[in-house]
């Protein structure tokens, strides 16, 4: 070799050895900070590096130097998974307890009205009619008995119910203003048959009939839309993530642990296409959601205004006695045409006939004192009750798409919309550049972060949508007065239903008094003539009656 090469080579040896790989420095750097965190979630830091390892083992975060053995990842992986779970039931707690809660109170407040209202009508009626009322007291007992029955879902008809009511307390006083005959079974089904078209209790059974129909149907329909709710946000709180959703997750939450980032947040924009594909079918429930609670709203101010069951059940016991009262000064008429359209009755035995009727009815009538009526149910009133759930109603409404946003805010999940460049993007700490998706699962069709299949529905997200649709298809037809159970055709309004309602939205709430005319009798009716003569009662005896009855009203 001659001289002047061995001259050049021998000095540029020393540029000719091998040089440290360009990672070198890299794969040398310490996963210290990853060892704390991830020993700080509950792990063992048995399996974990002190420094980088190669990555080609990683399956789901970048195949580079890691301080992520395949282990850590699987561990990670399913940690992500639970921790989504929890965010999205953290998430949703709001609108679950608002649900649970507001059932509990209302169920509470409308049995307790219920128990008050039968309580104060056999307060009232002890004292006003006595031995009499407590002798024929079951015809009153199974009146709430089957309205408790129908607020607890039983299959009630609640028109059918009240005519009940009505036309066994027609036979029950028709006995006691005639106690001088003698009425066999099949005579008593034939003046109930008389109950409409005699209107022996004035006008109060119909207008009554407008009032507990429209209250009950409301009130019914509002606690089941309340359970329904309840049912509906418990269900879909309770995630289940797909194996595509679970690797976004894992990528998205502790990749950067695998990459000796632990401490970097993902981006916000990057959180949210993460989160509307692994929450699109929930983003789908929103529709019919929000129908939902507008169709909440509706009965809500219902109950608020003509349909308020505390102003129909609280004087329930003065109505119905205004009811008897009608009856007793209707008797002379009711009796009358009920003997020319049923026959004539036998005699009584002389020991029951001798028995008059006004002194069964007024020798125990004393004024009912408002005061002793027991205290208001659930220690609250409807209207507070209304305008609290009402509040609450209106604050859930899009809970279910606004789900990623909220969990996207939380600054111990993202770095927050601040922090657009020291964030973690998927693949290091940048800016997060795709497009933010729409919401709901056909737009994610080009989800950048998660596997979506879009011609697959989650079929329990869909069930969940239509228990909506059927609740809200319920209310609505309780906002009109009309019970979806008992549809038929009556005459009483163009809805039509066992909630039949008035002309107009607001119920009278005065009750016109309905007298019959007594029918012309022959000669071989003065018997009758005679007889219901006896039933008569002096003006200033009933005057103090309706007086009473007035005052009761008034201070009330």
């Amino acid at each position: 070799m001659p001289s002047w090469i061995a001259a050049v080579l021998i000095p540029l040896s020393g540029l000719l050895l091998p040089l440290p790989a360009a990672g070198a420095d890299v794969k040398a750097r310490s996963c210290a900070e990853v060892r704390q965190a991830y020993g700080a979630k509950g792990f063992s830091l048995a399996d974990i590096p002190y420094q980088e390892i190669a990555g080609e083992h990683l399956r789901i975060c970048p195949q580079e130097y890691t301080c992520c053995t395949t282990e850590m990842e699987d561990r990670l992986s399913q940690h992500s998974k639970l921790e989504f779970e929890n965010l999205v039931e953290e998430t949703s707690h709001f609108v679950r307890t608002t649900f649970v809660s507001r059932h509990k109170k209302f169920d509470e407040f409308f049995r307790e009205l219920l128990e008050n209202a039968e309580k104060s009508l056999n307060d009232m009626f002890v004292r006003t009619y006595g031995m009499l009322y407590m002798q024929n007291s079951e015809v009153f007992q199974d009146l709430f008995t089957e309205l408790k029955r129908y607020y607890t879902g039983g299959n009630v008809s609640l028109e059918d119910m009240l005519h009940d009511f009505w036309a066994r307390l027609l036979e029950r006083m028709f006995q006691l203003i005639n106690p001088q005959y003698h009425f066999s079974e099949d005579y008593l089904e034939c003046v109930s048959k008389y109950t409409d078209q005699l209107k022996p209790f004035g006008d109060v059974p119909r207008k009554l009939k407008i009032q507990v129909t429209r209250a009950f149907i409301a009130a019914r329909t509002f606690v089941q839309g309340l359970t329904v709710g309840r049912e509906v946000a418990n269900r879909v709180s309770k995630v289940s993530p797909t194996p595509g959703c679970i690797r976004a997750l894992m990528k998205m939450l502790y990749c950067p642990y695998c990459r000796g980032l632990p401490a970097v947040r993902p981006c916000n924009t990057y959180c949210l296409n993460v989160m509307k594909g692994c929450l699109a079918n929930q983003a789908d429930l929103d529709t019919e959601w929000n129908l939902f609670i507008d169709a909440m709203l509706l009965v809500a101010e219902r109950l608020e205004g003509p349909f308020n069951i505390e102003s129909v059940m609280d004087p329930i016991d003065v109505k119905i006695s205004e009811a008897i009262m009608n009856m007793q000064e209707n008797s002379i008429q009711v009796s009358a045409k009920v003997f020319q359209g049923c026959g004539q009755p036998k005699p009584a035995p002389a020991l029951r006939s001798a028995r008059a009727a006004p002194e069964n009815f007024n020798t125990r009538f004393r004024p009912y004192n408002p005061e002793e009526r027991p205290t208001t149910a659930a220690g609250t009133s409807l209207d507070r009750l209304v305008t609290d759930i009402k509040e609450k109603l209106k604050l859930s409404k899009k809970v279910w798409s606004a789900l990623p946003y909220t969990i996207c805010q939380d600054e111990s999940v993202t770095a927050g919309t601040s922090n657009e460049e020291e964030c973690w993007n998927g693949h290091s700490k940048a800016r997060y550049l795709p497009e933010i998706m729409n919401d709901g699962l056909t737009n994610q069709i080009n989800n950048p972060e998660v596997d979506v299949d879009i011609t697959r529905p989650d079929t329990f997200i869909r069930q969940q949508i239509m228990a909506l649709r059927v609740m809200t298809n319920k209310l609505k037809n309780a906002y009109n007065g009309n019970d979806v159970n008992f549809q038929d055709t009556s005459d009483e309004s163009s809805g039509s239903g066992s909630g039949s309602g008035c002309m107009d939205d607001v119920c009278p709430t005065e009750f016109e008094f309905v007298t019959t005319e007594a029918p012309a009798v022959d000669s071989n009716r003065r018997e009758v003539d005679s007889s219901a003569s006896q039933l008569g009662h002096s003006p200033l005896s009933w005057s103090l009656l309706c007086i009473a009855l007035a005052l009761q009203r008034l201070r009330r």
